[in-house]
């Protein structure tokens, strides 16, 4: 594993092996860096979810204190630990434990990831030794020191688990609601999306298939207190043009029933990642 250490203050980006000086203005060396001292398995994802110009469109910066929602197995925590620097801070915000259980799936699958809330510090830690300050708590915990502190709320491929149960348990409304607390006075959500046709009914479009309409998400975000401030078509994939019988994860990297079908799988990669809205909003006075 490659370590990268960034140090604002002294102006220096060191890397096992390499020290390099840079200008601490020079966010864009420093993102790239932190992007490109990856694992090649990491990086090859990069075509598709083009983190450098989505983090430069959502307004990263380091030294940022920023909250990642579901940050799963950690593709983006592994860049904003680097990128944020000893300076900033990131803190892994999962949904409750009373979410987990909602999901269809076996008891061993909803522990799993309902411990993924305790295992974040660690594997966070494991990314960078520059001495970010890390924290991990759920949306229904978050420590009240928290509020009112953090500078992006970032909810990457992380809507549609929250949406799916909102007519049940209102999670997703829960969710940005608590966001808004969360945020500074001029914070910003940046959201990456799984994107539904508009013309696809609202039921499929519920999240449960992993897509969202685009106007549908705007509207909650209004709603809950947030005004759109830009958007983006960096991760558009125009090839996803996912039917009624179809769901995001058949494609990659899941590619969810191409395991005995390579014709399927052979389609699927043709394809490629999902369509993705990709939205910016500011928490409104």
């Amino acid at each position: 594993m490659i370590r990268i250490k960034i140090c604002l203050l002294a102006a220096c980006l060191t890397f096992t092996g390499l020290t390099q000086a840079v200008s601490a203005g020079d966010t864009s060396d420093a993102l790239a860096q932190a992007i490109d001292f990856r694992s090649e398995d990491a990086r090859a994802r990069d075509g598709a979810r083009h983190p450098a110009q989505t983090l430069a469109f959502l307004q990263v910066q380091p030294g940022m204190i920023v909250a990642e929602g579901l940050p799963g197995g950690g593709w983006y925590t592994e860049i904003l630990a680097n990128y944020l620097g000893g300076d900033g801070g990131l803190y892994g915000v999962n949904l409750g434990e009373e979410v987990w259980p909602m999901f269809s799936r076996s008891a061993e699958w909803v522990a799993d990831h309902a411990d993924r809330t305790a295992t974040f510090t660690a594997m966070a830690e494991g990314f960078t030794d520059n001495g970010i300050a890390i924290k991990s708590f759920t949306f229904s915990t978050v420590p009240p020191e928290v509020m009112g502190t953090v500078d992006r709320v970032l909810l990457i491929r992380a809507l549609h688990n929250l949406n799916r149960f909102e007519s049940k348990a209102g999670t997703l409304s829960k969710t940005l609601s608590v966001a808004h607390n969360m945020l500074k006075d001029d914070g910003l959500v940046g959201v990456v999306q799984h994107r539904a046709a508009e013309s696809a009914s609202d039921e499929w479009a519920d999240g449960s298939n992993g897509y969202l309409k685009q106007s549908a998400l705007i509207a909650m975000f209004e709603q809950a207190g947030f005004t759109l401030v830009a958007e983006s078509e960096i991760n558009a994939n125009p090839k996803d043009k996912p039917g009624a019988d179809d769901y995001v994860w058949r494609l990659p990297p899941s590619l969810s029933g191409s395991k005995d079908n390579p014709d399927r799988r052979t389609a699927m990669l043709a394809i490629g990642e999902s369509d993705r809205m990709t939205l910016l909003f500011r928490k409104a006075s």
